[in-house]
């Protein structure tokens, strides 16, 4: 008998601890797929997706079942559903080769994205042109940021206009949020603005009787002139020597922007007749915006721009592409002529 009850403890135990096991095995695993890894990648590489407003969790599951095994597709449904993940937050998101069901649901419902690149250059010359840009690399559309762009009442809390809200994006690369709205675009660029418009360079805009916009705005002409940014500094000066005698600028690639035909190689006669505000040879001082973004060294040679008495400047006759730089008309006339009859030899129209 006592045989019998021994084995019986023993039996009984062993079942226990057997059920024990399956339990803590069972639970484990879950907590596993919940705290560790459910999903892995099938090349072993993390994966990034663009998750649009409106997407279901069905949609979003099969979105990464193309690139990840999921262990248990059970657990990361019961696990969806006791985090409450019913609403999943659109944006830019980078997930690990291997990662849990918990990291995944915190991430898609708290919005944490993965930032992005957004490069924009000084090959931008209007602003539907840089909404065209904006828009390639945020979820925003185009025709949404050109509403922003043309809004008076929205621009005037930056001290800007529809000719000038270029000013606000300097060219560069910034690290940014997909899903970033217009509103949240603006405040972003309006910091690296007045990160880059320190102190020091206001002052030297100070001195030299323009405000930053302004800057912008001779900078992309100055830009706009020649590919040398050797003689940016030198094209800059002469244009502050119009502008500080009221002299019309005469400046080619206004007009060009005033067309708005940018393969133009040469301007004609008949395009220094249109009538635009942007149309230097008619109208004095400066146009009322930016014709491209100027880089960052563009606006410093602006500001930087060494003291001469240059006045005209014309295409070297050597065809180097680069200028020669004059302090009167008569001087500058002889250097067009002979521009005109190198033309001319060279059968070039």
């Amino acid at each position: 008998m006592k045989i019998d009850r021994v084995r019986l403890v023993i039996v009984v135990s062993a079942m226990i601890v057997m059920t024990g096991l399956v339990v803590i095995s069972v639970f484990g695993m879950r907590y596993y797929r919940y705290a560790r890894s459910n999903f892995s990648a099938r090349d072993g590489q993390e994966h990034s997706y663009f998750v649009y407003p409106g997407t279901s969790l069905e949609q979003l599951t099969t979105m990464l079942t193309a690139d990840y095994e999921i262990a248990s597709p059970d657990a990361w449904r019961r696990d969806c559903q006791k985090l409450g993940l019913d609403t999943i937050r659109p944006g830019h998101y980078t997930i690990a080769a291997r990662t849990a069901d918990r990291r995944l649901i915190r991430m898609f419902s708290r919005g944490e994205e993965s930032p992005i690149r957004l490069t924009f250059n000084n090959t931008i010359r209007t602003r539907q042109q840089l909404c065209g840009r904006l828009a390639e690399v945020l979820m925003t559309d185009s025709t949404t940021l050109n509403c922003y762009m043309d809004s008076v009442p929205f621009l005037r809390q930056y001290g800007l206009t529809p000719e000038t809200a270029v000013c606000l994006f300097i060219p560069n690369t910034y690290e940014v949020y997909w899903s970033m709205t217009p509103e949240q675009l603006f405040e972003r660029m309006q910091k690296e603005y007045n990160h880059f418009w320190n102190a020091e360079r206001r002052r030297k805009a100070e001195a030299l009787g323009l405000t930053p916009v302004e800057v912008a705005t001779l900078a992309s002409i100055v830009e706009a002139e020649t590919h040398r940014r050797e003689e940016h500094p030198v094209i800059a000066s002469l244009y502050l020597n119009r502008l500080h005698l009221e002299m019309p600028l005469q400046a080619c690639p206004t007009v060009i922007f005033a067309v708005g035909d940018f393969s133009l190689r040469r301007v004609l006669n008949k395009h220094l007749e249109i009538d635009s505000p942007y149309n230097t040879y008619k109208h004095t001082g400066l146009p009322p915006g930016p014709i491209r973004l100027p880089q960052p060294s563009a606006l410093d040679a602006v500001l930087n721009a060494p003291k001469t008495r240059y006045l005209f400047m014309c295409a070297n006759p050597d065809f180097s592409g680069t200028h020669v730089f004059s302090e009167t008309a008569a001087q500058h006339e002889r250097v067009a002529r002979e521009y005109r009859q190198q033309l001319s030899q060279r059968n070039i129209k």
